[in-house]
C-alpha cells in the first residue's frame, strides 16, 4: 500500500493529474478503473478523478509494492511497504528512471547550488521564489551537461530541507519566465503547484509588470510606446520586427497593454514602453516595460529604432560596441531586469498584492556610466 499526505505543492491540481504524476506508467483507464474499484481512494473514499485536492487530503493506493514500482517507474523494489509524503518530502522527479538515476539528478542540483553562488534570492515564500540571475548564468539548461538557474533553484530548496531525495513524483519546482543568458536580473520561479499557476495566470494576462534598465545608442529624451510584429528565425536564433507605431499605441496594432495575442503574416504583435532616466553622451540609460514578452523582444526593437544596446553583437552598433568593450571589457548587452510590480491578490497571495520589487544594478552600469 500506497499513503500520502497532500501539501502545498501539490493541492489545487485535479486528483487524476496528481495520480498521473505519481503514476507516470499507469494508463488514465487502469486508473480510473482503480478508482472505481476504491483501489485508490481520496480521504478513505471512492473518488473519480474530477476532485480537486486540498492540502491535508490522504491518497491510498491498495497496490502490491511490485505493482508500485512498475507504474511509479521504478527498477528497483523499495525496502518500505508504506510512503508517506510530508511538508518536507516535497518530490520533483515527474520522470521515470531508476533511484540511482535519481540520486545523479539530485548531485547536479547540489551541485548547481554550489557552483552558482552569486544567484541571490530576492524574496520567497511558501510557493514562489524571486531571484537575482547574474550575467553568463542560463535560466535553463540548453545542454545536457550544463547548469542553470532551474537546477540551481532545486539544489537550494534540497539544501534547505524542502525537496527530499527519496520523495515521489508531484510538482517540480521550477523557472516561469526566462532571461537570456547575458541578461541579469530578477527570475521568477515557482516551488509549488499553487506557485505555479499563480505565476503563469500573471504572465499570461499581462497584470505582472516587468522593468528593465539597459544603455542604448543615442540620446533619448521622451517616454513612447513602440509596437510592431516580431519574427522569429529558429535556425539563426535571431528575430526581426516590422514596425506598427512608435507612438504611444496610435497605430495599427491593439491598444497599450492589450491582452490580445493577434498575429499577422509578420509575426507576433510586441509592445515596448521605454521611459529616458538620463542621457550621457553618445548614450542613453533607459527604463523599458516589457509589456508582451517575447524572444530577444527588447534588443531587436530597440535596435529596430535606431537605438541599438550596448554590448548587443547580434542586434547593436559592432563599431560602437567595440569602443566600450575595449575600455570596459563588455562582450556582451548591458541588460539588466530590476523591477516587477504585482497586482492586487487575493489569498493565500495577500503578501505579495500589489508590491513591488527591485534589485541593485550590476557594478559594470556604474562603470560606464558618465554622470559618476
Amino acid at each position: 500500500m500506497y499513503q500520502a499526505m497532500i501539501t502545498d505543492r501539490e493541492a489545487g491540481q485535479r486528483f487524476d493529474k496528481y495520480l498521473h504524476r505519481i503514476l507516470p506508467n499507469a494508463g488514465s483507464g487502469f486508473l480510473y478503473k482503480m478508482l472505481r474499484k476504491k483501489n485508490i481512494t481520496l480521504n478513505d473514499k471512492k473518488a473519480d478523478g474530477s476532485e480537486k485536492i486540498a492540502v491535508g487530503d490522504c491518497v491510498k493506493i491498495f497496490f502490491a509494492q511490485e505493482t508500485l514500482d512498475l507504474f511509479m517507474g521504478k527498477q528497483a523494489p523499495d525496502s518500505g511497504a508504506v510512503r508517506q509524503g510530508t511538508g518536507a518530502e516535497a518530490g520533483f522527479s515527474g520522470k521515470t528512471g531508476s533511484m540511482s538515476d535519481e540520486a545523479s539528478r539530485c548531485q547536479e542540483y547540489r551541485k548547481a547550488y554550489r557552483q552558482l553562488s552569486d544567484i541571490q534570492v530576492i524574496y520567497e515564500n511558501d510557493h514562489i521564489l524571486i531571484a537575482d540571475k547574474p550575467a553568463g548564468v542560463l535560466s535553463q539548461k540548453a545542454e545536457k551537461t550544463s547548469l542553470s538557474l532551474n537546477e540551481w533553484l532545486l539544489g537550494f530548496l534540497l539544501e534547505k530541507g524542502e525537496l527530499s531525495e527519496s520523495a515521489p513524483a508531484f510538482y517540480k519546482p521550477s523557472v516561469c519566465n526566462r532571461l537570456d543568458r547575458n541578461t541579469s536580473g530578477m527570475v521568477l520561479c515557482a516551488k509549488t503547484l499553487k506557485g505555479a499557476q499563480l505565476l503563469s495566470g500573471l504572465l499570461k494576462d499581462r497584470t505582472l509588470h516587468k522593468y528593465y534598465q539597459l544603455y542604448v545608442k543615442g540620446c533619448i529624451e521622451e517616454e513612447r510606446l513602440i509596437e510592431g510584429y516580431l519574427h522569429k528565425d529558429t535556425k539563426r536564433n535571431k528575430v526581426s520586427i516590422k514596425s506598427v507605431s512608435d507612438s504611444f499605441g496610435h497605430g495599427g496594432g491593439p491598444a497599450a497593454g492589450s491582452r490580445s495575442d493577434r498575429k499577422d503574416a509578420e509575426g507576433d504583435y510586441i509592445q515596448t514602453r521605454y521611459t529616458p532616466i538620463r542621457c550621457e553622451r553618445d548614450k542613453t540609460l533607459l527604463e523599458v516595460e516589457l509589456i508582451t514578452g517575447k524572444t530577444h523582444q527588447i534588443r531587436a526593437h530597440l535596435a529596430g529604432i535606431g537605438h541599438p544596446l550596448l554590448g548587443d553583437y547580434k542586434y547593436g552598433d559592432r563599431a560602437w560596441n567595440e569602443k566600450y568593450r575595449q575600455r570596459f571589457g563588455i562582450q556582451s548587452q548591458l541588460l539588466h531586469a530590476y523591477r516587477i510590480v504585482f497586482p492586487p491578490l487575493e489569498p493565500p497571495f495577500t503578501d505579495l498584492s500589489g508590491r513591488s520589487f527591485f534589485c541593485e544594478l550590476p557594478e559594470i552600469f556604474i562603470h560606464v556610466s558618465d554622470s559618476v
